[in-house]
C-alpha cells in the first residue's frame, strides 16, 4: 500500500534529548586523558552538526590543537564511547505514541541525523523506537552532512513518491530542509539557538500530541504524487 506521506525526523533534540548522553561520552574521553570536563549547557551548544564539528568546538574550548596526537586520541575515545552510550538518552514526552499514530495512519517514517550510524542505532534501540523507521540516513552514510541537502534527498528518495515532510529542531535542520525543498516542521523544545520564526518553518509545535494533526494538515495541503 502506498503511504499517504513520508515524514523524516531528525534525532537529537527532536525525538531524543541526548545532550546528557553526549556530555557523558565526551567527559569520559576527556577524563581518560587528564583533561577538564565540560558542563552540560556548554556541550548542548555544540550539538547538531555532527561529531567533527562537536570535536572542533571542544578543541577550541580547551585550547588544544585538533591535529595534535593527544586530541586525536581524545576524539577516538569519544567516538568509541559515543557509539555505545545508552544512559542519558531520553525520549521527549509523547514520542512513542505519536510515532504509533503516524504508522497506523499509513505514514512512512524515516530518520535523517548527523549522528554516526552506530551511535544512532544504539539510541534507537535503547529508547525502543528503532522498529518505526524504514529508512535511516546517518552522519557517516554520505560524504556530506546536514545542512547539505544530500542526506534529506537520500532519505526521501528511499521512502517512495508520496509527499515528504521533515521534522527537526534546529537551525541546521531548517537550512537542510529549505535547501532540499522539503517543508520543515519545527519542534521547539530542542537545541535551537534563535527565534523559531527566523527559521521560516511550515509549522511549529512543542507537544508531540499535536503531531498527528499537523501531518494530517500537511497531507490535505500537499498535492499527491
Amino acid at each position: 500500500m502506498t503511504s499517504v506521506c513520508s515524514v523524516i525526523f531528525d534525532l537529537d533534540g527532536t525525538l531524543v534529548d541526548s545532550a546528557a548522553a553526549i556530555q557523558l561520552a565526551l567527559n569520559h574521553a576527556l577524563s581518560l586523558h587528564g583533561l577538564p570536563v565540560l558542563p552540560l549547557d556548554l556541550v548542548r551548544g555544540f550539538i547538531g552538526r555532527g561529531v567533527p564539528h562537536l570535536m572542533d568546538c571542544v578543541g577550541r574550548q580547551i585550547g588544544m590543537d585538533p591535529s595534535s596526537a593527544q586530541f586525536i586520541s581524545v576524539s577516538n575515545a569519544f567516538s568509541a564511547r559515543y557509539a555505545r552510550q545508552q544512559h542519558g538518552n531520553l525520549l521527549f514526552d509523547g514520542v512513542i505514541e505519536a510515532l504509533q499514530d503516524l504508522q497506523e495512519s499509513n505514514v512512512a517514517l524515516g530518520l535523517c541525523t548527523n549522528k554516526p550510524m552506530d551511535a544512532a542505532r544504539t539510541v534507537l534501540q535503547h529508547t525502543g523506537i528503532d522498529a518505526f523507521f524504514s529508512v535511516v540516513v546517518a552522519g557517516d552514510s554520505l560524504p556530506t552532512r546536514k545542512p547539505d541537502p544530500e542526506m534529506l534527498w537520500a532519505a526521501r528518495d528511499r521512502m517512495g513518491p508520496a509527499p515528504c515532510l521533515y521534522v527537526g529542531d534546529s537551525e541546521v535542520d531548517a537550512e537542510a530542509a529549505h535547501a532540499a525543498g522539503i517543508p520543515f516542521l519545527l519542534y521547539t523544545r530542542g537545541y535551537r539557538k534563535i527565534a523559531a520564526e527566523e527559521l521560516a518553518p511550515w509549522r511549529i509545535f512543542d507537544d508531540f500530541g499535536a503531531l498527528g494533526g499537523l501531518v494530517g494538515c500537511f497531507v490535505k495541503e500537499m498535492p499527491q504524487a
